[in-house]
């Protein structure tokens, strides 16, 4: 603002302040009321509704960090007034604290659980922290106040479809008999009705749901995935009816890009890349995702010259084409984008993954021995017995073949034949997943006591001695006749893993069908790299390993094999 406009903000009482924000705000000028509740807030800083409306006005602006001081000023000047409390845990929500909302809301439980806003700020954050039965009852609790609270209702319908709960469907149709405008509550429905095994119902409302909102990805998504369950070989084409519909947007090429990818349809998802360059000249993320299609495909001259083309500050360009330059064993360059792509992500699991195939395929005795420092250190690997009951496996095996029976093969997952449990395993409402769940974590901790010494160099041993815990949770069944984990890695965890509950006979041969495979590259790279370790299959047994070793299942032939996997993160 210029001199005149702050001599004039300056010397206002309190309520003259609050009388030209609320004109400001009229004026939709923001820029102007954010003025003047600066400068109301230097002239009068003991006032509570002051402060209250400048970290109002900060969250509308996008400043959340300035909103929580603001809002902190206002509950300290007038502690009794619950709505500046509720106000700083929603602008700690915006800047992900949602640890640090929930320990101040904790303060004010009291008086606060009898208010559907608190008690909706407080299942958002357990929520939003994988705490989803503690989510479910805060969302029970703003309905006990308010039945008809949409965002509750909304809440509540997506915990219980989360939890495997079987009213999920009759809570989203409640739902939308409150709000039948919300595209995402037609979505949890046709997913709920998916669940509930009407998959013709999930089909209708989805394909409603693509033809009106193009541009909704996860629709589009469902849609596809929905498809691929039914064994459709043109499983991605709401993808391009959305882009026909919509041609403007450029997050359904990607997302179609990604979910061709996803299933190693490289040739195609490559051939939509480059139409998607031509459309959207001004992105450089199609001209990289040209490139890495185009070397999946093993069009190496392709990916030459599509990564040739693009701006050396391109995100994510360093690792994608260091992983180009590895298809030609290119090491010395690969190690240098390697270089550049930690400093810039120094932690960043796909990069380290890279880096120990690097090393590995180097033949000095320095690669060789930064290769074994990151993956073949003893304690890093170990496959171990499962803490827990006696009879537990049986148990857990027989609940999780009966999920299996309504679960499909997922989009986008390392999976190659057979099916995945849906959503996190880890949260649905069976007592025995809960039990199975601190027998994992029980056995975690001996897991831990055998790692080598904490490292601070290491994306694992860094680790070593922080508080961890579980992140995304699954099973998995395959069936034999060539099904299999293609090599993958767990991008969000830093330590992965597979529990075995049912082995095929096929494990006892010389061929190893079936092991568990740790260090052999993605096929797309084309190189003959072994693994560094094999593991046979026991019942019971849980194999524990950084999550930076790329891992995959042989193909078997016949009979069943079912696990349970999880990321640890810290």
């Amino acid at each position: 603002m210029n001199s005149s406009f702050s001599s004039n903000a300056n010397g206002l009482t309190a309520a003259e302040a609050m009388v030209r924000i609320r004109m400001a705000m009229q004026q939709r000028d923001l820029a102007g009321a954010l003025s003047y509740a600066e400068a109301g807030r230097r002239q009068h800083p003991n006032d509570a509704a002051l402060a209250d409306t400048a970290g109002d006005l900060a969250l509308k602006s996008g400043d959340a960090r300035s909103a929580v001081e603001h809002f902190e000023a206002a509950s300290k000047l007038a502690p009794d007034n619950l709505d500046y409390i509720l106000n700083q845990a929603i602008a700690l929500q915006r800047l992900g604290r949602d640890t640090d909302a929930i320990i101040l809301l904790e303060k004010h439980e009291k008086r606060g659980r009898k208010v559907a806003k608190y008690c909706s700020i407080r299942a958002l954050s357990h929520r939003s922290l994988g705490a989803p039965a503690k989510a479910a009852q805060w969302y029970d609790a703003v309905l006990a106040i308010e039945p008809r609270h949409p965002r509750a209702l909304h809440g509540r319908a997506r915990v219980a479809l989360e939890r495997g709960e079987p009213d999920a469907l009759a809570r989203f149709d409640a739902a939308l008999a409150i709000n039948r405008g919300d595209a995402d509550l037609w979505l949890g429905k046709a997913q709920a009705l998916d669940v509930a095994g009407d998959i013709a119902g999930a089909r209708r409302v989805a394909e409603q749901l693509c033809d009106q909102a193009p541009g909704f990805i996860a629709a589009l998504t469902f849609l596809s995935g929905l498809k691929l369950a039914n064994g459709e070989d043109d499983f991605a084409a709401p993808f391009r009816a959305a882009a026909t519909k919509a041609p403007q947007d450029p997050n359904i090429a990607a997302t179609h890009i990604e979910t061709l990818a996803g299933l190693d349809h490289s040739e195609k998802a490559a051939q939509v890349a480059g139409e998607a360059r031509v459309r959207f000249p001004n992105e450089a993320h199609f001209t990289l995702q040209e490139a890495i299609q185009l070397g999946a495909a093993g069009d190496w001259q392709g990916a030459e010259r599509a990564f040739a083309q693009l701006p050396p500050e391109t995100p994510n360009r360093a690792v994608h084409e260091a992983r180009h330059r590895l298809r030609a064993h290119q090491l010395s360059q690969a190690n240098a984008l390697l270089d550049r792509a930690l400093a810039d992500n120094p932690w960043d699991i796909s990069i380290w993954a890279t880096r120990g195939i690097a090393w590995r395929l180097g033949q000095d005795e320095h690669s060789r021995e930064r290769a074994a420092w990151l993956h073949e250190q003893k304690g890093l690997v170990q496959f171990v017995p499962l803490a827990g009951r006696s009879g537990l496996i049986d148990d857990v095996t027989g609940e999780l073949q009966s999920l299996h029976q309504g679960s499909a093969m997922p989009l986008g997952q390392s999976l190659r034949g057979g099916t995945q449990t849906r959503g996190i395993l880890f949260h649905r409402t069976e007592p025995l997943l809960a039990e199975l769940a601190d027998a994992i974590l029980a056995t975690l901790n001996d897991y831990r006591s055998q790692l080598p010494a904490a490292d601070p160099t290491h994306p694992l041993l860094r680790l070593r001695d922080a508080p961890w815990r579980l992140a995304g949770s699954w099973s998995v069944r395959l069936t034999g006749g060539g099904d299999h984990h293609s090599a993958h890695i767990h991008q969000l965890g830093v330590i992965s893993s597979a529990l075995y509950l049912v082995v095929p006979d096929e494990v006892e041969g010389p061929e190893q069908r079936g092991w568990l495979e740790l260090g052999r590259p993605k096929p797309d790279l084309g190189l003959s790299l072994p693994p560094f370790r094999t593991i046979k299959p026991k019942v019971g047994h849980l194999a524990l390993f950084p999550s930076t070793a790329y891992h995959g299942t042989a193909p078997f032939s016949s009979a069943e094999r079912m696990t349970v996997a999880f990321d640890v993160v810290s």
